[in-house]
């Protein structure tokens, strides 16, 4: 009977201290996960932080090898770097602890030049060899996109490598004639393996983007030598607004089937000085630090048909009331645009018009007004007041006229609001108190302001 007793008692404890080193197994396990420790799946694979560092690790002896000098635009990644300048030092000592890199996300984000990839069959071999999976996203080059010619050959968009459910994406940056940096939409075609990645989540590709040429720094984060954008912040900043649209050329090679383009040498040398002042509007702004965007017939022209309509005789952008400065009339008249008219003021109704090389530039403040926002005008003879209101947009970038511009996002909305559903009918003649289509009387200034809000030279 005692070795009976014996014998449970010893059983008994045996499956105790089973239970407990289970139980100290699995909050070890746990604990690596979160922390990042060196530890292997029932795959024999590396897990946690442990497993992306080592696919940093390859992925960047890789393009190493083939001289392809990535540099970082990881979101997660680049904002860790701003939030902590004294972590960042930390990481730039040679010790593989992976701090800014292996980020709470199953994938890391870096960015190559298109002018600096060139094809080589033999990365895949080398890629292979280092466990890599490799999978190429191709789409079409916008920039051998024309009115004459709608085809264009692809170009790489998108590489994603592949290392134990991990994913290093690396976004290729092409240089457009207004000299930013674009980069395509990722599209997956049906023969693609849509689990090769979690494309859902990615940073980039959920829509194609724009962006000025970084200055990029050589640095050392968790060990690793990376290039990053010296003022990361910065960039993080455009991330945010950097979706991009491209000009509708298919629509507008239509529509000039329907309404031939005029072509004559007045037509052609109006575009050239419209386009002239475009780009001098866009140096003047940029130089204050002033956003805008293309407004009335210039959005109009470059959305309908890709191009500035000759019989508009001007050149339109908006600009939000929130960005005037009191410094923007001197500095056009420094450009050489002496200033033509000023209506309304700051609090109501602003719009400046300033006379270029037989080109009128003008300049339409927008309010906000709850739902919607609106720009004023305002009648000199008799000092009535419009406004038109247009629904609330947000703004993207697009290329026209060899420059990088925004435009309302929610473009064709924006257009209809004030051109109505026949946008796409060429109007010659206009009468901008009656013809838009979202105009409404506001009132009329009162006499004893009229020096102050109709100013005419």
């Amino acid at each position: 009977m005692a070795r009976l007793n014996r014998t449970f008692v010893l059983t008994l404890l045996i499956a105790v201290s089973s239970v407990f080193l289970l139980f100290q197994l699995y909050n070890y396990r746990l604990s690596a996960a979160k922390n990042g420790f060196n530890v292997l799946n029932n795959k024999g694979y590396l897990s946690g932080k442990d497993a992306h560092w080592h696919l940093l690790k390859r992925f960047l002896g890789l393009v190493h090898k083939f001289k392809l000098p990535v540099f970082l635009v990881d979101t997660v990644s680049l904002a860790l770097l701003s939030q902590d300048a004294a972590l960042y030092r930390d990481s730039q000592l040679k010790d593989p602890h992976c701090s800014f890199l292996c980020t709470h996300r199953d994938f890391t984000s870096f960015a190559l030049l298109g002018n600096l990839w060139k094809y080589d069959a033999a990365l895949l071999d080398a890629a292979s060899e280092r466990g890599l999976e490799l999978l190429e996203i191709h789409g079409k080059d916008p920039r051998l996109v024309s009115m004459d010619d709608l085809t264009a050959k692809e170009i790489p968009l998108h590489f994603l490598f592949r290392f134990n459910g991990r994913v290093v994406h690396v976004v290729m940056l092409y240089e457009r004639s207004g000299k930013y940096l674009w980069h395509g939409p990722l599209r997956l075609t049906a023969s693609l393996d849509r689990t090769f990645a979690p494309f859902g989540k990615l940073d980039y590709g959920h829509h194609a983007g724009a962006y000025d040429r970084p200055e990029l720094i050589l640095t050392t984060l968790d060990g690793l030598d990376v290039r990053i954008p010296k003022n990361f912040s910065g960039f993080l900043h455009e991330y945010s607004s950097s979706r991009f649209l491209e000009c509708r050329s298919r629509e507008a090679k239509a529509f000039f089937q329907l309404y031939p383009e005029d072509t004559s040498p007045e037509a052609v040398d109006f575009r050239m000085r419209a386009k002239s002042l475009l780009h001098l509007t866009s140096r003047v702004l940029f130089t204050l630090r002033v956003p805008f965007w293309l407004s009335s017939g210039t959005c109009l022209g470059w959305y309908r048909q890709c191009n500035i309509i000759p019989y508009s005789k001007d050149v339109d952008v908006g600009i939000w009331i929130k960005d005037y400065r009191p410094d923007i009339i001197p500095a056009f008249q420094k450009a050489g645009l002496p200033l033509k008219h000023k209506f309304g003021k700051v609090e109501d109704s602003l719009e400046l018009s300033f006379q270029g090389n037989d080109v009128k530039l003008d300049i339409f403040f927008f309010y906000d007004e709850g739902d919607v926002v609106w720009n004023g005008g305002t009648q000199a003879k008799s000092g009535r007041k419009f406004k038109y209101v247009f629904p609330r947009f947000s703004l993207c970038w697009t290329e026209f006229m060899e420059l990088k511009v925004q435009v309302p996002c929610e473009t064709e909305d924006y257009v209809m609001a004030n051109y109505g559903p026949d946008w796409n009918i060429p109007v010659k003649t206009w009468d901008w108190k009656t013809s838009p289509f979202n105009v409404q009387e506001n009132g009329v200034w009162p006499v004893r302001e009229w020096d102050d809000v109709i100013q005419v030279y």
